[in-house]
């Protein structure tokens, strides 16, 4: 998820320095969206790893 965020921002930053304004926003929303959902995703498992226990099994 984080890789295809990072992918995004480089297009909208490929696409803000052509001069594509358009392209530009549109790719840096979902790289924006894409980020937050990485993020919530990250604080639920750290979450769920904590609730468990915090131990991995052998």
């Amino acid at each position: 998820m984080l890789r295809w965020a990072l992918i995004f921002l480089v297009i909208a930053l490929i696409a803000g320095l052509l001069g594509f304004a358009g392209i530009a926003g549109a790719a840096a929303g979902i790289a924006k969206i894409l980020f937050y959902v990485f993020l919530v995703l990250l604080v639920v498992s750290l979450i769920m790893h904590l609730a468990r226990g915090g131990r991995t099994p052998l």
